[in-house]
């Protein structure tokens, strides 16, 4: 499972991060997001891709497992 860390960065970045390393056709990512805008923006391009989104919340960041 890879895990991202995309605090401090702003949407388009989170998304870009997680494209990117969706081509690597892994089953399970991790990215670590500190704003509701990235966090929404994710989730909703990890759905497109076919993969199901877990938010854990704790001290104002999003931890968003993707898996398929």
């Amino acid at each position: 499972m890879k895990e991202l860390d995309a605090r401090g960065l702003s949407c388009p970045e989170p998304v870009i991060m997680i494209r990117k390393a969706m081509a690597s056709g892994e089953d399970a990512y991790t990215i670590i997001v500190d704003n509701l805008t990235s966090r929404e923006n994710v989730t909703r391009y990890a759905n497109h891709q076919g993969y199901q989104v877990a938010v854990k919340e704790e001290n104002g960041e999003y931890r968003l497992s993707i898996t398929r």
